[in-house]
């Protein structure tokens, strides 16, 4: 879809811009505006979607706060000797690239930063404000793609809450694509939901939890009894190094576990088991060992194999994300966004684990967005 010249822009705010997913999401967001891609993997850009007002890619200015500093454009470089993203592809969108750099502000906090939490909460809103107000945009989504925090144990705001403090502060919506706590943290709650503001999550569905999601409704739907399911993630990268610490694996592997429970109607023995393996970059491994029995107490097995780059599998999602969700805020919803929960391991509000059902509520949410006629909001 392209955007007319009058159409407004929408901005899309990362956490952690300078990762992988953030630079995966930039660059493709910019190479299938320009043609030079296909929209693969995109939802919104299917047919269901037709009609329902979501900002065109085109129309999208990105922004956002990280800690580091490497510069995009080097990022997508490195990325693209990975093979992640095509080659040549860096060159190509290299003005989209810096541009975007341009719009990243310090994140926080950084070792020996001496600003209390309500100094950061202050200090990111603004950042948040200036960018819409500089860009002139109708509205800014935040979306988190930082790698994974450990489950917090005290009554401390982790970073990724400071962040999504400073969205509620600055009248943006969220997402959190990650399984880190954002505003689910209690102290967060009462704030989230007098805000009027819309916002989805948590933890990006990109893989492993994904089949899960199809196989799982499977084995129920034919009565079939699963008497365990295991698992092992193998994958490098900053995912892989923060996966490693085991408060923030215990975080990942809760919306893994809680897929197969809802969708089984028990969860089976077995455990998931985050390996990291610096030498795998962005790509993954994920190898799942389901056995069950059929009738007469026949036990078999079923294993599976799945093999993807992280920010390849993630990257059309946060676009789909960050377009439904600026809709949604500007048809003038709020709260929880439990259609959504096709996206994520651990949805917030109520709604189905089983991917078939979520797809349908999904396009059952995307024809709630639909441009009435006589209506064009």
């Amino acid at each position: 879809m392209s955007a007319s010249l009058s159409e407004p822009r929408v901005g899309v705010w990362l956490i952690g811009a300078r990762g992988s997913v953030a630079t995966t999401v930039i660059a493709g967001c910019a190479a299938v505006t320009a043609g030079l891609h296909p929209p693969t993997g995109i939802v919104t850009e299917t047919a269901p979607f037709a009609g329902c007002g979501l900002p065109a890619l085109s129309s999208l200015v990105f922004g956002g706060h990280d800690t580091v500093d490497c510069p995009l454009p080097k990022r997508a470089e490195a990325l693209a000797a990975e093979g992640v993203l095509p080659h040549g592809l860096p060159s190509a969108v290299a003005a989209e690239l810096a541009a975007a750099d341009g719009e990243i502000r310090p994140g926080g906090p950084a070792p020996g930063d001496t600003r209390t939490a309500a100094q950061l909460v202050d200090d990111f809103a603004a950042d948040l404000r200036d960018f819409v107000r500089r860009r002139g945009l109708a509205r800014a989504i935040v979306v988190n793609v930082a790698s994974t925090e450990p489950t917090p144990t005290g009554t401390e705001l982790p970073p990724s809450s400071l962040y999504a403090a400073a969205a509620v502060q600055a009248g943006c919506p969220y997402v959190n694509f990650t399984p880190s706590t954002g505003l689910h943290h209690p102290a967060l709650s009462s704030a989230a939901g007098s805000s009027g503001l819309p916002y989805a999550g948590r933890d990006g569905k990109t893989g492993q939890t994904l089949l899960r999601s199809v196989l799982g409704p499977m084995f129920a739907q034919r009565a079939l009894a699963v008497r365990a399911w295991s698992g092992t993630n193998l994958l490098g990268g900053g995912d892989g190094a923060s996966l490693a610490d085991p408060g923030a694996a215990a975080a990942k592997n809760a919306g893994k576990e809680r897929v197969l429970a809802d969708t089984l109607g028990a969860a089976p023995e077995g455990e998931v088991h985050i390996d990291d393996v610096p030498a795998l970059g962005d790509w993954k491994t994920a190898w799942d060992h389901i056995a069950f029995d059929g009738f007469l107490g026949t036990r078999m097995i079923l294993q599976t194999i799945w093999q993807g780059c992280d920010s390849a599998l993630a990257a059309p999602l946060v676009l789909d994300l960050a377009r439904l969700v600026a809709r949604a805020h500007e048809k003038g919803l709020s709260g929880p966004l439990s259609a959504l929960g096709f996206y994520f391991k651990d949805p917030v509000g109520d709604g189905p684990s089983a991917l078939g059902e979520q797809y349908a509520a999904l396009t059952r949410f995307a024809q709630q967005l639909r441009v009435s006629p006589g209506n064009p909001r």
